[in-house]
């Protein structure tokens, strides 16, 4: 039987792993703070470790496990950056295949959900086979390289969690307190307060990586400024006319997702209106 050895299996991300391994017929050992098996034990006996450490640990672990690896082995990690990571493990002489569930460890399986795939120097049928661990449960699978996975990532987790942010500082300095307003919002507005609270109800060191090790992020929070700058000006100054040309430009953009958008977010409402 082959062996996973998930480092940092102590921890929410690494627990959710064991069992979705376990299912796939692997054995699987982990190691974590106060755990017998150590990240050298793991590094020296599995034939497949996975890295599930904080990001800013992460390539410290990887620099750590590297002296005891071979090239008969696969070097994974699951954290929300992969160029750093991924060049870290490149380093070692394992096979390396980078990946980034695209969730929290609250969920209650992998139906439905995605899983990045980096696979940086990693034998196809090697691959395919840990890839078909997380497709044989549910989840989609999308396969890209490093650099185009922390360029979309500055978007997609990036962007949205800056704005987040934002929000959320921007109701504090106001005075606006979220428990007055829940008397006068409609569901739609509670989903956008609830992704906000979401958020804020998890760990400083979950979102902080996120946005301040990605070198793209930068740039995308600098485009996001400066929209917000011309927005306000364009608010400012009351002409419905640059209003509506501002809208639209942006409804034009989002055209091809609106219906999906729509549709998804009228079933949220729905389950808020009639649960």
């Amino acid at each position: 039987m082959r062996k996973v050895g998930i480092i940092g299996g102590t921890g929410a991300m690494g627990r959710f792993f064991v069992p979705v391994f376990t299912r796939a017929g692997f054995e699987v050992e982990v190691s974590g703070r106060a755990t017998p098996r150590t990240n050298r034990d793991l590094a020296t006996d599995s034939d497949i470790i996975i890295v599930s450490v904080p990001i800013r640990e992460t390539v410290a672990v990887i620099e750590e496990i590297a002296p005891f690896l071979s090239a008969d082995q696969v070097l994974c990690d699951v954290t929300s950056l992969k160029v750093r990571p991924v060049a870290a493990m490149l380093k070692t002489p394992s096979q390396v295949l980078g990946l980034h569930p695209m969730f929290g460890p609250g969920v209650s399986s992998l139906a439905g959900q995605t899983v990045i795939a980096t696979p940086s120097r990693c034998a196809a049928p090697v691959c395919t086979e840990i890839l078909d661990v997380f497709r044989n449960e549910g989840a989609r699978v999308t396969v890209t390289t490093p650099e185009e996975h922390d360029r979309v990532m500055a978007v997609i987790q990036g962007l949205m969690h800056f704005s987040t942010l934002v929000v959320a500082e921007t109701m504090r300095s106001a005075g606006f307190s979220p428990l007055e307003m829940q008397r006068f919002t409609s569901p739609v507005y509670r989903i956008k307060t609830g992704i906000v609270g979401r958020i804020l109800g998890q760990e400083p060191d979950l979102y902080g990586p996120i946005l301040q090790e990605n070198p793209v992020v930068g740039g995308v929070v600098a485009s996001f400024v400066r929209a917000s700058e011309r927005l306000a000006a364009v608010v400012e100054g009351g002409d419905a006319e640059a209003f509506d040309a501002f809208f639209m430009a942006n409804r034009e953009f989002f055209l091809p997702l609106i219906p999906e958008c729509t549709e998804v977010t009228d079933r949220l409402i729905a389950a808020l209106v009639d649960p």
